[in-house]
Parts: C-alpha cells; structure tokens; sequence
C-alpha cells in the first residue's frame, strides 16, 4: 500500500507504441520489458531506497525517520523525471516468475538518445541484465543514427568503470554528476 508521501503523485504518461529494447540475454533468461503503472509506486520507492541504503546507513536517524526521507526524496526525483522528460519512455523490467527487478527510463530524441535512469534491485545487479540492456539502447539508437547519453553520479565509481566498458566517454561534470556519451563509431557494440 501507498504511504501518504507516494499518494497523488503525477501518474506515469500512457504507453507509447514505441519499440522496446529486448536484448537476447533478457528474453533468453525470462526477461522483459513493460509500461510503468501508478500500482508501481511502491516498488520504485523500494528500488530508489536501495541505491541509497550504503548513503543511509551511516546517518544516525530511526528507521522510520529514514523511510520518511526516502520517501520525500523519491517523490522529488519522479516529479523531476515526469516534468522534465514527458516524452519519455519509463519502463520496468521483469522476470516473468520472480516479477520486477528494475526500471530503465529512456528518451529516444535525435541526436542522442539519452538513457535518463537505470536501475535494479541488488539481487540481479552484476548479472549482466544492465549491461545488456544498455548495450540494446546503443543499438537502438545506432540503428537511426543517434549516439546516447547519460549522467552518472560521480561518486558512483562501479557504475563509471561500467559504461566506460561499454563505450561512453566522460565529458563534463554538471555538480554531483559527470555527462558520459557513446557514439557509433567509437565502439563497436559486438
């Protein structure tokens, strides 16, 4: 059940018949895609406490004091996210036995595609999931002849040395985080 903080929030926007990245390793291991609903709420709150579960460890709050702030913070970044990238596609990824493991919002706009979020729950990061997801939006994007781009926080050095792999060259850092990009001719995807 919603708490009071994630009721009212603005709503997902519906579903664009867009094509969505469906990379082999995620359908071969049961694996897909689908719309964000308002039902998701929850969840993605759970899913955003627990990119910040190492941050908040460390502050000497009660529990219920920390959820508040998640809570508030989470709202904040999904008001963020809806007002900024209306035209977006914001979707959740699933395993078709043990339900979602994360989230990837994505807006396909010439020339870059920009990946704004990605994100899963500890028990499927370092599998390969994200990476093959990431992988599939460059070749998406290769397709019609745009590059992608993304931000990442700077302190997030995993994530950094990830799309380094994967191509994306760090530019500038814009506060917290640093703007990386991938272009096609820089990497081949294979």
């Amino acid at each position: 059940m919603a708490t009071a903080a994630l009721q009212g929030l603005a709503p997902f926007p519906p579903e664009r018949a867009e094509h969505r990245p469906e990379p082999a390793l995620f359908t071969e291991r049961g694996f897909s895609l689908r719309a964000l609903r308002d039902a998701d709420l929850p969840w993605l709150c759970d899913l955003y406490a627990s990119t910040r579960s190492d941050e908040m460890a460390l502050v000497p709050w009660p529990d219920p004091v920390k959820r508040q702030f998640i809570e508030q913070q989470f709202t904040l970044q999904h008001r963020h996210y809806l007002a900024h990238y209306p035209e977006a596609c914001f979707w959740a990824i699933e395993h078709r036995h043990s339900g979602v493991v994360g989230n990837c919002y994505l807006l396909r706009t010439p020339p870059e595609h920009l990946i704004i979020h990605i994100s899963l729950f500890p028990d499927a990061r370092n599998g390969g999931l994200g990476s093959a997801l990431i992988r599939q939006c460059q070749a998406d994007a290769a397709a019609v002849g745009c590059g992608v781009r993304l931000h990442v926080l700077q302190t997030n050095t995993g994530a950094r040395q990830l799309y380094e792999r994967l191509g994306f060259v760090a530019e500038d850092g814009e506060g917290s985080h640093l703007l990386m990009r991938w272009t096609p001719r820089e990497t081949p995807l294979s």
